[in-house]
């Protein structure tokens, strides 16, 4: 039997991998004389996905160090951050989480008997609770809650009270649920320096915060439930988690932003204190690195090449994920995942004696969206009324753009300007230069006519994915067909609203900072 580790050790393995420890002195201190009470909370909105084992690899640090853990399903939050959870799918989205999660520890061999399992509303609804909200409220400016959610709590245009109770509750988790300490991303820095400032103002103790730094999701941004590409499922099928990472951002000999490596780092190396890099003998065989230096140093030397280290991080990944599929490959999961996250729309049955009937859904979630950023503007050369534009949507290289922008934009004001670009259209040559992708514009309804191009929110990068409301999950197509007509069938409801935001059917073309709009063409077209 393994002797108990000591003080010492404990915070090795309680910090090891962490950005920063808020009240290190305070967690050497609470070590010296007992086992530390932590607890991790996870807002029961989008789907989990793998970035999830980043959590999970520590809370199995955490239980090899002696810490008393507690997980909470936030699901009150869920529904406060802007309604990511609507209030009818609250509690099978919580079940959802409560059976993946549970399916993730065992997957990475975390004894779910040395865990406690909490629900948000077991407590925050209580008399007591909801009085110590109205004490935080009334000590709380709006500034520092509307500060302290900014990382976390989704950004929009007119933000919801809703939201600036958000930080507040998390402060108050930490009282209730009786912790010493509480973890979780960097992105949560803001509301864990909000809960040292506010709760010693109602008599509760300051706590200490550990704080994993936020893994770069596939395309090298944050992995994120809302943006399709930057994640893979926990039920994704092997082959397309073949495809996602075969899409993934991995440059060879760069290790900045690259989010196959960080997940090697942050996942794969803390579970088997090793990763073997697959390779045929005429590259050399397989190698074993049991230091993640090692491995980052060869990646940065192209000693390693990307598809060697994506093949590798596949079937390791597999592995962890075989589990969790088969869990829940039974008739009960299968109907709560439907009912969770029920799909946007049902497709129609092709009718009787048809040929080539279309099955699919034509949904808005086919269409790539995307920001853009103009990077240069010219003259058509053989037509006064386009511009020729050169687009950053985040690839390697910009796209060109044949527009009809002359007569309603100056070439100034388009210039370095963030736009709206539909990338999925089949290039298509106009006047003799191909065209790879459409910049999204209102148009007036009556005469003259009047064009402004969509305004993405400040603050947005290129390549950034715009989405419509409620259609956030599923992958657009590779390339519309232009025989099937989607975008023509989709654009018909697209609108511009009296507040002058873009929507389909009512519902609002968003960004992850908020929603697309145009300058002053209420009731107008998209085109």
């Amino acid at each position: 039997m393994e002797p108990a580790p000591g003080p010492q050790e404990k915070y090795h393995l309680i910090t090891r991998n962490l950005q920063e420890v808020l009240g290190e002195d305070k967690l050497m201190a609470i070590l010296k004389e007992r086992e530390l009470k932590i607890y991790w909370g996870t807002a029961t909105t989008g789907k989990p996905h793998v970035a999830y084992f980043v959590p999970m690899s520590k809370i199995a640090d955490f239980l090899k160090a002696g810490c008393e853990v507690t997980i909470l399903f936030a699901d009150l939050h869920a529904y406060l951050d802007n309604m990511k959870a609507p209030w009818e799918l609250l509690e099978l989205r919580t079940l959802y989480y409560e059976n993946v999660i549970k399916a993730m520890l065992e997957s990475i061999g975390v004894p779910l008997e040395k865990l406690k399992f909490v629900r948000g509303t077991d407590y925050q609804l209580s008399k007591e609770y909801t009085l110590d909200v109205y004490r935080l409220s009334s000590v709380v400016t709006q500034h520092d809650s509307k500060k302290a959610g900014a990382e976390v709590v989704k950004q929009v245009e007119h933000p919801l009270l809703s939201g600036l109770l958000y930080p507040g509750l998390q402060a108050l988790d930490e009282e209730y649920l009786k912790v010493d300490a509480q973890f979780g991303g960097v992105d949560q820095r803001k509301i864990f320096t909000f809960a040292e400032k506010y709760l010693p103002s109602l008599g509760y103790a300051k706590r200490v915060h550990l704080m994993n730094p936020m893994v770069p999701g596939l395309t090298g941004s944050k992995m994120s439930s809302s943006e399709e590409d930057s994640k893979i499922d926990l039920l994704d099928r092997k082959e397309d988690v073949k495809k996602k990472l075969k899409k993934a951002f991995c440059e060879p000999g760069n290790v900045e932003n690259n989010g196959v490596l960080s997940f090697i780092k942050h996942v794969l190396f803390p579970l088997k204190s090793e990763f073997v890099v697959l390779r045929e003998e005429k590259w050399g065989g397989n190698k074993t690195y049991t230091a993640y230096e090692d491995l980052e140093k060869d990646f940065a030397d192209q000693v390693v090449h990307p598809g060697d280290l994506k093949n590798s991080v596949e079937v390791a990944l597999n592995k962890l994920l075989d589990p969790i599929r088969e869990k829940f490959n039974t008739p009960e999961l299968r109907k709560l995942t439907n009912a969770a996250y029920p799909s946007p729309s049902k497709a129609k049955p092709a009718e009787k004696g048809t040929k080539n009937s279309e099955p699919e859904n034509v949904v808005p979630s086919r269409l790539d969206i995307r920001v853009g950023k103009v990077i240069s503007v010219e003259k058509h050369p053989d037509a006064d009324s386009l511009y020729v534009e050169k687009i950053d949507v985040g690839e390697p290289e910009p796209r060109t753009v044949v527009s009809g922008l002359v007569q309603f934009v100056p070439k100034e004001q388009l210039q370095d300007r963030l736009v709206v670009l539909l990338c999925n259209l089949k290039p298509q040559k106009m006047r003799g230069v191909e065209s790879q992708g459409m910049v999204l514009c209102a148009s007036s309804v009556g005469e003259p006519r009047q064009v402004e191009p969509l305004d993405p929110p400040a603050g947005c990068c290129a390549g950034e994915r715009v989405y419509v409301e409620g259609y956030e999950g599923g992958e657009p197509d590779d390339e519309l067909k232009p025989k099937k007509k989607v975008f023509e069938k989709l654009q018909a409801d697209f609108r511009i609203s009296e507040d002058c935001v873009a929507q389909w059917k009512q519902k609002n073309f968003l960004t992850k900072l908020g929603r697309v709009s145009c300058k002053s063409l209420k009731g107008g077209s998209i085109s």
